[in-house]
């Protein structure tokens, strides 16, 4: 697990879409912009089309080829290094996009007792849907998800041209879910210092 300080929280912002004409990242970009105006978290994009992913995994045991870790080294030390997570994701039939499970498939312990935020667009559910599968997921990978959610019901109608929502209602959930995520991030930091975590 990578070493703990006392500067701002390093905040993963994971976007889970990998489809031609994506809308995730104007939403990535948004709640970038929000962790970029405080002063307690800094923000890593990671970006699954300009970091691909291997699909297929190697044999249950087996060491990746180089050809596989080369892919991965992109991404895995990001993640270890991530004091707390954001993952922006749509909701595609009911649920999240493959390439994010695969993202999540290829990691564990650069979860284990770490926070993580959701902001999710959609149609009418607002990906929510997506959201609450991919709670059950992560708890599997010992992460700990927030309880506050950003969610973009009908973003198509929400987003400006200039990529930001007019509604002042969508900062302050912002806002709220990342105090959320600050609060749990130093919490967890703090007790990964004194005892590392355990599976």
């Amino acid at each position: 697990m990578a070493d703990v300080t006392d500067g701002p929280l390093r905040t993963a912002v994971i976007i889970g879409s990998t489809r031609d004409g994506r809308f995730g990242p104007v939403v990535a970009d948004w709640i970038t912009e929000h962790i970029a105006q405080r002063e307690d978290m800094t923000a890593d994009l990671v970006d699954l089309v300009r970091t691909p992913l291997p699909t297929v995994f190697p044999a249950y045991g087996q060491t990746p080829s180089d050809e596989v870790a080369a892919q991965l080294g992109a991404v895995s030390p990001r993640l270890a290094e991530a004091d707390a997570f954001v993952i922006v994701t749509p909701e595609y039939n009911h649920s999240f996009p493959a390439p994010l499970k695969n993202a999540i498939d290829w990691h564990n312990e650069q979860w284990h007792a770490k926070p993580v935020g959701f902001v999710s667009y959609g149609g009418l559910a607002g990906g929510l849907r997506a959201v609450e599968q991919l709670r059950v997921v992560l708890a599997e990978l010992h992460a700990v998800t927030i309880r506050n959610t950003v969610s973009f019901h009908n973003y198509g109608e929400i987003f400006g041209a200039d990529g930001k929502p007019a509604d002042p209602a969508c900062d302050a959930a912002a806002k709220a879910m990342l105090d959320q995520l600050t609060w749990w991030a130093h919490a967890l930091r703090d007790a990964r210092r004194v005892r590392p975590y355990a599976v």
